[in-house]
């Protein structure tokens, strides 16, 4: 499923054609996502200009002129392809993508014509992904998406005294809490592991047990933060993680290519990569997902 980097990725992908852009026409052809479609979202986007595309935790946000939002949630297999006027390609395809959307494919849901001759298409074959309005008016701390989300990991403000406020009461194993996107956004289940083993932190540890009695954040708990950052930067100049064949505007092909990096996931029984330790990466499982650690190296 596509964590904070692989939606920043399509996002940059998207931003340069679509900002700016007058949709023309809007048509939805498969129903069937994870949440119905709006309602209205044919008559409240016909003739809009898209001013910005944006992203809040693994959201995409479609900024409106008129300051509606069309938000997206990719699911597991969601992607978008832009075709017609001087571009087609796809700004990121994931693992469980299905074939380049046109429009007319079995698997594309919603067809988005701009006025210039561009086509953005929404495909998704798991249909697990959805789309969601906003309408001019209603604040993003209104939205039921939208309010229960935590802090930006890459913002400038966020650091270890917020994450240690959202921990200090938290008796749940530190890689569960990471993965709540209430303490903070846009973290999955390949990050969370890969930023504990940097931080040497075992994935069983007692999140308020990084919190020190006075409220402050322990050495740890900064590491963490430290290393949350580090790793979704990394992770976001490789194109992500979970991209299959993922091409850039300029044509480039290189990008997804952040497994490579991977010191923890998807290495049981194989040497823990941490510079200094020798140890063996051990897969046990939480919350019914897989976490990937190094015994030896990770307290």
């Amino acid at each position: 499923m596509p964590e904070l980097p692989e939606v920043e990725t399509v996002r940059r992908g998207l931003s340069p054609h679509l900002e700016g852009n007058r949709i023309e026409k809007i048509e939805i052809r498969r129903p069937d996502l994870r949440f119905p479609f709006p309602p209205d979202i044919v008559g409240e986007l016909t003739g809009q200009i898209i001013r910005e595309v944006d992203r809040r935790g693994k959201y995409l946000l479609f900024r409106m002129e008129n300051n509606s939002i069309l938000l997206n949630s990719l699911g597991m297999s969601g992607r978008w392809t832009l075709t017609g006027g001087k571009v087609s390609f796809t700004p990121g395809t994931f693992a469980h993508g299905a074939a380049i959307g046109t429009g007319d494919g079995p698997h594309d849901h919603l067809v988005i014509d701009f006025h210039n001759g561009l086509r953005a298409t929404y495909t998704d074959a798991r249909r697990f992904g959805y789309i969601h309005l906003i309408k001019s008016g209603i604040s993003e701390d209104e939205d039921r998406f939208l309010r229960v989300l935590g802090p930006e990991p890459l913002e400038p403000n966020f650091d270890a005294t917020i994450l240690a406020q959202n921990l200090r009461n938290r008796n749940s194993p530190i890689k569960n809490t990471l993965l709540d996107q209430s303490v903070v956004v846009g973290l999955g289940n390949i990050y969370v592991n890969e930023v504990l083993n940097r931080s040497g932190v075992s994935p069983r540890r007692i999140s308020s047990s990084l919190v020190k009695k006075n409220g402050k954040p322990g050495t740890q708990l900064e590491l963490i933060v430290d290393q949350i950052r580090e790793v979704l930067s990394e992770a976001i100049d490789a194109g992500g993680s979970t991209l299959q064949d993922f091409r850039g505007v300029s044509g480039d092909d290189d990008l997804g290519w952040f497994p490579v990096n991977f010191r923890v996931y998807g290495r049981e029984g194989e040497v823990c990569l941490k510079p200094g330790c020798s140890g063996v990466v051990r897969r046990i499982v939480q919350s019914n997902r897989s976490t990937f650690y190094c015994a030896r190296c990770q307290r």
